[in-house]
């Protein structure tokens, strides 16, 4: 595409109108020459809108293609390893951008380029938490929270399907599932996305509503219950790159202890979590946590002893 081509979409990407002969004269060329762009970028995929008559001309409608990139050989390659790493992501908002630009735009490369990253695919893997659940409503939920917009949704939760109706902060993809934080009922509530069996966008909007970015960044304003978590050395390591330990409020180490406040909601979740680190972890107080914590561990236990009983009565 020649840069007259390139100038033509950004002018028509501005949504004005624009007759054949204004942009002749614009560019300093045959009407001709200039139905014949229109023609091209047309074939190209530019959606364009063609009104006829004395006030008649050109414009793009929405969705329209935007401007073509113009990388150096280094951004190229770094876009498409963002674009392998993508593709490990299941369900990305408006998701299409990944096989479009690796097609299309990978087919317009030098062949050079286009070699040296056919090799990166020998050289460079993104090990992500595998995950099987479907998630068909992330853009939906994504346009929604950026016009502030209510959905009504069928939910799948661990009471069974029910309907409800909520607004979304925003999308974020952690362990291998997208999340999507919703305002419900004066609070904030976090959802699975793939747990999503339909969804429609309302009418409602709340100009309240905060920014995905806010709600992550803000303070919880839950009361905390001063805890105290004792590691091993090795469990110092495995906690230290664990989130639950960055997410808890007022965190702090003292050797080989932790100590902070957890909300007492949050006992079950960081109970079985705690879970995975065996003997690396005791729970010191609160006598809460600790039971919890006992609890799962003789609930996990059970199944073993029914067997060693077994064994011992054959």
């Amino acid at each position: 595409m020649n840069e007259r081509r390139i100038a033509l979409m950004r002018i028509l990407d501005s949504r004005k109108k624009y007759t054949a002969r204004e942009l002749a004269e614009r560019f300093g060329v045959s009407v001709r020459t200039i139905q014949r762009d229109l023609d091209y970028l047309q074939q190209t995929g530019l959606p364009l809108y063609t009104e006829t008559g004395p006030h008649g001309g050109y414009r793009a409608l929405p969705n329209r293609l935007l401007p073509p990139l113009h990388l150096a050989r280094d951004e190229a390659f770094g876009l498409f390893l963002m674009l392998q790493l993508l593709e490990n992501i299941p369900d990305v908002p408006f998701g299409s951008v990944r096989e479009h630009l690796s097609e299309h735009y990978y087919a317009e490369l030098p062949q050079d380029v286009r070699d040296s990253i056919d090799q990166f695919k020998d050289y460079i893997a993104f090990r992500m938490v595998p995950t099987y659940a479907e998630s068909p409503y992330t853009s939906l939920i994504l346009e929604a929270a950026l016009n502030k917009r209510r959905v009504n949704m069928l939910y799948r939760s661990a009471s069974g399907d029910k309907w409800t109706e909520v607004y979304p902060v925003g999308l974020y993809f952690d362990h291998g599932y997208w999340y999507m934080p919703a305002h419900s009922r004066d609070r904030i509530i976090l959802y699975r996305s793939d747990r999503v069996i339909t969804m429609t966008i309302l009418e409602d909007t709340l100009s309240s509503l905060p920014t995905l970015k806010e709600w992550l960044t803000a303070e919880d304003s839950r009361t905390g219950i001063p805890s105290k978590i004792k590691f091993t050395s090795f469990g110092v390591r495995m906690a230290q790159s664990d989130p639950l330990f960055q997410n808890i409020s007022d965190e702090k180490w003292r050797g080989q202890e932790w100590q902070g406040h957890i909300p007492a909601e949050e006992f079950r979740y960081v109970s079985r979590l705690l879970l995975k680190y065996g003997p690396e972890a005791e729970v010191i107080y609160p006598k809460e946590l600790r039971m919890q914590v006992k609890r799962l561990l003789q609930d996990s236990l059970n199944p073993y002893q029914k067997d060693d009983k077994a064994d011992q009565e054959g």
